[in-house]
């Protein structure tokens, strides 16, 4: 799975090679595209609570590519700071917290309480992901496997949007991230019992 994501996340990035020109000409910061995707995403929430479903996947996307083009440009830059991997990371946690409470809200104001409280659950997955990931590295451990990653998430929510069959995604979201954080465990564990292992043979 994990080379599958590289795979397409490389021709990605090589498709978005005109843009990342222009950009750069522009003097657009990479820190500048973060907050742009970011208010997109502040968009896709408005169009999820008015019910406006199929533009809200749309533009979903829109704002997933933003958070590819942001770290391309910085690399393409030089401009790999510790802030701007700060911002991003951040700034990741709101755009999906803002959009899975529209979610969140849409199954609430529609009567649909257990979905509602189903979608709590998938944003606690979400974070637990990326906080599984980031603690890992914190005892400098390489974290990126799992199956439900953000941008497995960015397209699930988007076919739920577009299809309308969001309840049935969020609960597929919500079993998928606990498999993943699951995953994430057991890989830092293990990484940590070889770690020792060689501690012990040195």
């Amino acid at each position: 799975m994990e080379k599958i994501r590289q795979f397409l996340g490389t021709r990605l990035r090589s498709g978005f090679e005109p843009l990342l020109r222009g950009l750069e000409r522009l003097g657009v910061t990479p820190n500048m595209v973060t907050v742009a995707g970011t208010v997109l995403n502040l968009g896709v929430a408005a169009l999820i609570i008015f019910d406006h479903l199929i533009w809200a996947g749309i533009l979903v996307l829109v704002a997933g590519c933003f958070d590819m083009l942001d770290g391309s440009l910085a690399r393409r830059t030089g401009r790999v700071t510790p802030f701007g991997a700060l911002l991003d990371s951040t700034l990741d946690r709101v755009s999906e917290g803002v959009v899975l409470a529209a979610v969140c809200y849409l199954f609430a104001s529609a009567g649909h309480s257990i979905d509602a409280g189903i979608v709590a659950l998938a944003l606690l997955g979400s974070v637990l992901v990326s906080y599984t990931r980031a603690r890992a590295e914190t005892l400098g451990l390489e974290c990126t496997v799992g199956i439900m990653s953000r941008p497995e998430r960015i397209i699930l929510i988007a076919v739920g949007l577009f299809f309308d069959v969001l309840p049935y995604v969020i609960y597929i979201m919500l079993a998928l991230t606990i498999f993943t954080v699951v995953q994430r465990v057991v890989h830092t564990y293990r990484q940590l019992g070889r770690e020792r292992e060689i501690g012990r043979v040195r």
